[in-house]
């Protein structure tokens, strides 16, 4: 090949690679010189290509696709994503083993995860749910020690029945996961061949402001395959990468699997009267009573053309929600919501949701800043680095507040600078002071006033007139001492 015709190698800060076939040496039989970057480099970047695996979830497989509306369900929810029928919205796909690490075989018996990233209008949606309806706990308190069941035991580093059983046993209401887990569909043969779900309850709220728990449900159309124990070890032993193969395959060839979405809804005020919590994560809500409302389709139709870059990196987050909908007081999913980003920061970094994968496709107005790979563009508005300001940053968008949990009351989000007076204390540690110390107090402030657009110094004097008309008087002459130019009198 004549390799002019391709673009010229070059190191990571652009320089053209004179050669990457030989290392840069002290004669023919010298030793290797430092001053090689080329090779330093490559060896360097080899030793950093590996991230922190996942403490769960670790070992995983995933796609694109895109979510299609079939049907109407805004009297439930005001989420965009479900605006109106034959809306599409594309997602990204990640399915995954629970215990298993990246190594791990991919057949073996164990919970499935079904994460979804559904790139909204109004941000990104992930919904990091499972194949089982129920998990093992309902307490987030016991998470970290089931977990370690199904690692491995630290004297033997090998995995431990008595360990899994012991917790198991000890923990009755894990019953209703191991019974699915043992079942015939403990080993789904790939992830084409099983469900979804949110397993949590959720919730959704409408335009008007009202509440609905909710389920989420996403049925395989590929129907049901899965693997008996001798069937999954004759596979393993063959293939450890056997639902890799089969998932990119199948999309590769156009087969592209799909789920249909449904959900079950329960009134707000229906969670007081049910005969079992409906919170609670080991329990099913009764299909009898909630039945499944078809909602739409998701069909994964793309692979990744890096599976680190995109699937590896990815980042889901139950914390990530829209407008319209919500959380619930599902104890282990309250729990994941502050874990989950957690997790992510400290395996992919700081900014880790500004990576093309886990970016959003709408605008993304936030005043984080700084922190490591700090990569992503400049704010447009370098004066607006805080808030609130009064420079033209972004500010909050009082419509899309959330609606309060009547579950408790009048829960939610309160407002206490309204109740709270806060001139009264001040005021009195003002009246306190004698002549000089006013004088001194107003000097200090007005002396950081320095620089400061008069408009807000304006308001700031409002505030201690509110005070004390005495407490503004004093820094309006440390003003005029320093020269600061302000217009209340």
């Amino acid at each position: 090949m004549n390799t002019r015709t391709c673009p010229v190698m070059t190191t990571t800060a652009g320089a053209p690679v004179a050669d990457n076939q030989n290392s840069l040496s002290a004669g023919p039989n010298g030793p290797l010189l430092m001053q090689d970057w080329h090779l330093i480099e490559k060896l360097a970047h080899q030793n950093r290509e590996r991230i922190p695996e996942r403490v769960v979830h670790a070992k995983g497989w995933g796609a694109h696709g895109v979510f299609t509306v079939t049907h109407d369900i805004t009297a439930y929810t005001c989420a965009d994503v479900f605006g109106k029928v034959g809306q599409k919205t594309p997602l990204l796909a990640r399915f995954s083993t629970v215990a298993g690490e990246q190594g791990a075989a991919d057949a073996e018996r164990d919970v499935r995860g079904f994460a979804l990233k559904f790139y909204t209008s109004q941000g990104n949606w992930d919904l990091v749910g499972n194949n089982t309806p129920v998990f093992f706990i309902r307490d987030p308190l016991k998470f970290p020690d089931f977990i370690r069941t199904q690692k491995r035991n630290p004297k033997t580093n090998l995995r431990s029945n008595t360990a899994m059983w012991d917790f198991w046993s000890l923990s009755p209401e894990t019953l209703h996961q191991i019974t699915i887990l043992m079942s015939d569909r403990g080993i789904p043969a790939s992830p084409r061949f099983m469900n979804g779900y949110g397993s949590h309850t959720f919730s959704f709220w409408n335009r008007h402001g009202e509440r609905f728990w909710v389920k989420f449900h996403f049925k395989t159309q590929q129907g049901h395959k899965t693997l008996t124990n001798q069937q999954a070890e004759q596979v393993i032993g063959k293939d450890r990468e056997s639902y890799q193969r089969d998932l990119f395959g199948a999309i590769e060839a156009g087969q592209y699997p799909k789920w249909t979405v449904m959900v079950q809804v329960m009134s707000e005020l229906n969670a007081l009267r049910t005969a079992f919590n409906p919170f609670d994560l080991t329990k099913v809500w009764p299909h009898a009573d909630y039945p499944l409302i078809p909602v739409g389709e998701i069909e994964l139709n793309r692979n990744p053309d890096n599976y680190f870059a995109e699937i590896e990196q990815a980042a889901f987050s139950p914390s990530n929600v829209v407008p319209g909908i919500g959380f619930s007081p599902d104890r282990v999913l309250q729990a994941r919501l502050f874990a989950y980003a957690d997790a992510h920061r400290y395996r992919i970094g700081t900014h880790y949701e500004a990576l093309p994968v886990n970016r959003p496709k709408c605008p993304v107005n936030h005043y984080h800043k700084d922190g490591a790979m700090r990569f992503f563009e400049n704010n447009p508005n370098p004066a607006a680095y805080y808030e609130p300001n009064s420079f033209g940053g972004p500010v909050q968008a009082p419509e899309f507040q959330e609606p309060p949990l009547r579950l408790f009351g009048e829960a939610g989000r309160f407002d206490q600078r309204d109740a709270s007076d806060d001139y009264a204390q001040p005021r009195e540690l003002f009246k306190r002071m004698d002549i000089e110390q006013r004088q001194r107090l107003g000097s200090n402030i007005a002396a950081s006033m320095q620089g400061v657009p008069g408009f807000i110094v304006d308001r700031a004097l409002a505030h201690f007139d509110c005070i004390d008309l005495a407490y503004g008087q004093c820094i309006r002459a440390g003003l005029d001492q320093h020269g600061v130019e302000y217009s209340t009198r």
